[in-house]
């Protein structure tokens, strides 16, 4: 159940948004005008009819016991999860009991939805708990597990013959090539049922029209797949830990097969990357008890949001498994024993050196890693030329802010939190920079999401 006497603040409402456009839509819907019959109750529960352009009023109802975080239910013909009628709800209520109050029960077009869910819910978990469904056949497990690798050994020699011809030939001729050349490498790396080393290749593709320095950019890349490559033909000479690190790189599928953790989670921050196939999300979490560091994904298709959407500040307690893999964060949500919550509690703080650092260390357990997740304590945003960076508040070290970080929204509620003084910050710090994604105010004070 939620905490129906302590509403969410409008910060994490808005952290729920799938994209930029519903944000700016569901504030404009955060007002008493459009909105009739709203209401909510004690068994975790916001509902309202929106005036829309038609003749009847959209109905939404928000389930906000889940514990996978707000579930939503709207008329409206929107595929974005949340819409922004169920963001305008939810801003609404968390203005407080004078434009949403709370009452006994909801209207029965809403509860006939929640009951009902709730109904799924139930019936569902016995069959997460006893495994019900019908074990595989690990005979034949192996066997297309066998041949999937047959086929990745294939590509990945292949993709070495083509790495070598372009050095052969110099990378001036990768420029003169154009795009088409990576893309043709990149749709046989897909043939061959390697989607990690496809993605790497069409990264690749983009570097020469990156700018001045773009050489070795290039080199640098191509190295790091040279890398790849040879650990998928000499797995069997890696430590395990490792092996598992090169299987996921490379694209192979994994299971999270680590001992299971139950902890209260705090939701540190969450944010979409979009594709022309895929909207991937990243939801990141602390354990208040075990200080662990957790990566959740989760994926829509194209043109839509995952579902799964954890406000930040946010905490429930459920259990996570970690897949495997040296230094991977990545874990699978599994039983959930609460819904999110509020939670004074914020993750420790390094200095910006110690950062560095971690970052530098990881990178032995994990050549391939962009970025590990970090929170900086007691720093201040300040301008360095062109750019920004975080500071320690007594000046020793900096980290600069990620080139894509500098020309987000969020960098400017950075500064506008910070006004000067230290402030704590959870982002991502790897060799392109930190980039922030969630501050807290020194002393006491709520989350504020900057992505």
């Amino acid at each position: 159940m939620t905490q129906q006497g302590v509403r969410w603040s409008a910060d994490q409402v808005l952290a729920l948004a799938p994209d930029t456009a519903s944000r700016k839509a569901g504030s404009k819907l955060g007002a008493a005008g459009p909105w009739s019959g709203a209401g909510s109750c004690e068994e975790g529960a916001v509902w309202g009819l929106c005036k829309g352009s038609g003749s009847k009023p959209y109905q939404t109802v928000v389930d906000l016991a889940d514990p996978a975080g707000a579930a939503c239910k709207c008329t409206c013909p929107s595929r974005k999860f949340p819409c922004k009628h169920a963001l305008g709800l939810l801003l609404l209520w968390a203005g407080g009991d004078d434009a949403v109050p709370t009452v006994a029960r909801p209207p029965d077009w809403a509860e006939q939805w929640l009951a009902g869910r709730r109904k799924r819910a139930e019936n569902k978990r016995p069959a997460d708990a006893g495994g019900s469904a019908p074990p595989a056949d690990p005979e034949a497990a192996r066997r297309r597990a066998e041949k999937r690798a047959e086929r990745v050994t294939a590509g990945a020699t292949e993709l070495e013959q083509r790495l070598y011809d372009l050095l052969r030939g110099g990378l001036a001729a990768a420029e003169q090539a154009g795009y088409g050349l990576w893309e043709e490498t990149a749709a046989r790396m897909v043939d061959a049922q390697a989607p990690g080393l496809a993605a790497r290749v069409r990264e690749l593709g983009a570097i020469p029209a990156s700018g001045p320095g773009w050489p070795v950019r290039l080199l640098e890349e191509c190295a790091l797949l040279h890398l790849l490559d040879q650990g998928w033909l000499r797995r069997d000479r890696l430590p395990s830990e490792l092996a598992a690190t090169v299987r996921s790189r490379v694209g192979l599928p994994a299971t999270a097969d680590g001992p299971p953790v139950r902890d209260r989670w705090l939701v540190l921050a969450q944010y979409d990357t979009v594709d022309a196939k895929l909207t991937t999300r990243r939801i990141w979490l602390h354990g208040t008890d075990s200080g662990r560091t957790a990566l959740l994904l989760s994926y829509g298709a194209a043109g839509r949001a995952p579902e799964l959407a954890l406000p930040v500040g946010l905490a429930l307690e459920a259990e996570l498994a970690a897949y495997p893999g040296a230094g991977q964060h990545r874990a699978a949500l599994g039983e959930r024993f609460s819904a999110p919550a509020p939670l004074s509690a914020r993750p420790p703080g390094v200095p910006t050196a110690r950062a560095a650092a971690r970052y530098g260390e990881a990178l032995r357990e994990d050549p391939w890693l962009e970025s590990v997740p970090v929170t900086l304590d007691r720093v201040v945003p300040v301008p360095d030329g062109d750019s920004w960076q975080l500071a320690d508040a007594e000046y020793e070290s900096a980290l600069p802010l990620a080139p894509a970080a500098r020309s987000r929204p969020g960098l400017w509620r950075l500064v506008a939190l910070s006004g000067g003084a230290p402030v704590t910050v959870f982002g991502e710090c790897g060799h392109r920079g930190f980039t922030p994604l969630t501050a807290w105010p020194e002393g006491a004070g709520e989350a504020v999401p900057l992505c």
